[in-house]
């Protein structure tokens, strides 16, 4: 494309933006303070137009950029975007079921390591595995698991570990890696709500022996729908390509063929020789791949990370600081020993103690136009979908159903101004009874 049709490009989005998506005055009672969301520009939008007009549509170029970027930023060797967390966290854990894996693949009937105080697919890709959850406990405040608890559920079948970092706040990675060398665990680290957090200075999702990121809009940058693997080794690599490209056994970039010299040489399987290549399947696969218009967004998004995590960090702390003297009635979040969270929202556990439930505070909130949303699916274990699938439960999970009965979590995105967060905090004031 030539610059004069660039230059075009650009002043039709930049008057579109304007047209369409111009900011409003905040109203307090008026505006609706949404508990996530997007923050985009004439960047974001001119790159999907490019990549639109280049009609690539599925993984392609723009695509091939953003996973060699997105590998670099969060410091791993490899990256395959998906089209979801959700998928980005189904495949990692596949990946581990590959046969080419020898002994250390996961069998139907390894144990799991995780927890019931989370969003549904970090546990789910273990179940649809034929894998058997071991769930613990969380501790209040921080929302992650007990690490005396963590500790204590591994038994002899205990084959892997697999959590998220709840609200974008890590869990005690130093124990992680220990269990996980003194057990030879594999480590799955479902990083979806953590992008740009870190932990003793060192990249949330470099822990793992795969990590997995979520691109949805409420997340930390967005590609409208997308995810990602992070993967340190070249074998496990390999595998998840496949697993992700149908289950194939070829490895050529799409538009490519014959990548490997000998396309119609191999002999696989019971296959006949010469079968072409492209059309040979090592794995039980899927299509989980992501189109190029999406990466063409993530790309623009990536140049606004390093603000992002400063805006949340900052409107987190703001929350804190103006929320401090409710902790009569309400138990406030807080960062795990040597973590430094990008944090994804703004967690509160209604104590016994408060004049209203957490359900009354939340339905008064938002009468008030204040999203908020529950910390997921409190206790999955009582989700009806959940009730029945195979489980061994450590400990009774108790502040696991304190979480699913009295903990709800309000926004820090960085779409959120200053004035929407005295706001939030003058009305949580009112709510509770209290001076502000």
């Amino acid at each position: 494309m030539n610059s004069n049709s660039d230059e075009t490009i650009a002043q039709l989005v930049e008057s579109a933006l304007l047209e369409r998506h111009s900011t409003k005055a905040f109203i307090p009672g008026e505006t609706s303070i949404p508990v996530t969301g997007k923050v985009f520009g004439a960047p974001e939008m001119t790159a999907a137009v490019q990549a639109s007009l280049d009609f690539w549509l599925t993984s392609g170029p723009y695509t091939e950029k953003f996973e060699s970027r997105f590998a670099k930023t969060v410091g791993m060797r490899h990256s395959f975007m998906v089209n979801s967390g959700s998928s980005a966290n189904l495949l990692a854990l596949t990946a581990l079921t590959s046969p080419t894996l020898g002994e250390r693949a996961l069998k139907p009937g390894d144990e799991v390591i995780t927890v019931a105080a989370g969003f549904p697919t970090t546990v789910t890709p273990i179940i649809q595995n034929g894998l058997m959850p071991v769930y613990v406990d969380v501790d209040l405040e921080t929302y992650v698991a007990n690490e005396e608890e963590l500790e204590a559920a591994i038994g002899p079948k205990t084959r892997a570990i697999m959590m998220a970092h709840t609200l974008g706040n890590a869990f005690n990675l130093d124990l992680i890696e220990k269990l996980a060398k003194k057990h030879d665990l594999w480590f799955v680290e479902d990083s979806c709500d953590a992008l740009g957090g870190t932990y003793k200075g060192r990249n949330l999702g470099t822990f793992g022996d795969l990590s997995t990121f979520s691109f949805y809009p409420a997340h930390h940058i967005t590609t409208g729908e997308g995810g990602s693997v992070l993967i340190k080794s070249v074998a496990l690599k390999r595998i998840v390509e496949s697993i992700r490209d149908w289950g194939r056994d070829c490895w050529c970039a799409p538009g490519c063929d014959n990548t490997c010299l000998k396309r119609f040489e191999w002999q696989l399987g019971e296959l006949p020789e010469g079968y072409d290549h492209k059309y040979i399947y090592s794995h039980v696969g899927y299509n989980l791949k992501s189109g190029d218009v999406q990466a063409a967004i993530g790309l623009a998004q990536l140049d606004r990370l390093d603000n992002f995590v400063e805006l949340r960090r900052r409107n987190w702390s703001y929350l804190y600081a103006g929320l401090k003297d409710l902790e009569e009635f309400l138990i406030l979040p807080k960062p795990t020993l040597h973590s430094d969270p990008s944090w994804f929202g703004f967690a509160l556990t209604v104590r016994n103690s408060s004049p209203q439930t957490r359900n009354e505070i939340v339905k008064e909130l938002n009468q008030r136009k204040i999203g908020t949303r529950l910390l997921f699916g409190g206790n999955l274990l009582r989700q009806p979908g959940f009730m029945k699938t195979p489980r061994r439960v450590h400990g009774d999970l108790k502040n696991t159903d304190v979480v699913m009965n009295d903990t709800f979590w309000i926004g820090v995105w960085p779409g959120l101004t200053v004035p929407m967060l005295d706001y939030m905090i003058e009305s949580l004031h009112k709510i509770l009874g209290g001076s502000k």
